[in-house]
């Protein structure tokens, strides 16, 4: 079920990027060999919107700037509750399949590599992450935003349920 949450406009996000991972690419022409870099880019502005782009050039800073310009265009909105996620969810894309816990306050962001970038870059102080399968970059940003995107809110649960929001956030 998954939610559309995207982004219309960035003009008033100042997003940060960070780089997932970068592949060396060979290509064994008749002339020799020929070297291009696939980028994967992970954009976010800390306060819950996120985007991933993926960047191909001939020179690694070149495939970087074209996965930001790329990650930019497909931004998304994420709730983040209390510095961490709203409720436990499992994901899968491909061969990765990834499961995100929420944490107390301290915890800390506990997950690996490619998902770890995500949650930073999309503002989660402390969560409990836990990658199953593949552990392919790419595969492992596109189940992580997958879990992402399909978080619901407290208030759109309450709002779903019929309940005031003044009577669920009491304290």
């Amino acid at each position: 079920m998954a939610i559309n949450n995207r982004v219309k406009s960035t003009n008033d996000l100042v997003l940060e990027d960070k780089l997932v991972a970068v592949n060396r690419v060979t290509k064994v022409t008749k002339g020799g060999r020929t070297f291009t870099f696939a980028a994967i880019v992970v954009v976010g502005d800390g306060k819950g919107v996120i985007g991933w782009g993926l960047g191909k050039a001939g020179e690694v800073t070149t495939a970087v700037e074209k996965g930001v310009e790329a990650a930019k265009k497909n931004l998304i909105k994420i709730p983040v509750y209390k510095g961490t996620i709203p409720h436990e969810q499992v994901a899968k894309f491909g061969g990765a399949e990834v499961l995100l816990k929420p944490a107390s306050a301290g915890t800390g962001v506990k997950a690996g590599g490619a998902m770890r970038a995500v949650l930073e870059s999309v503002g989660v102080k402390d969560v409990l992450a836990k990658s199953k399968g593949s552990s392919n970059p790419h595969n492992l940003v596109k189940a992580t935003l997958a879990a992402l995107n399909e978080m619901r809110s407290p208030y759109m649960v309450a709002q779903n349920r019929g309940i005031s929001v003044e009577r669920v956030f009491k304290g």
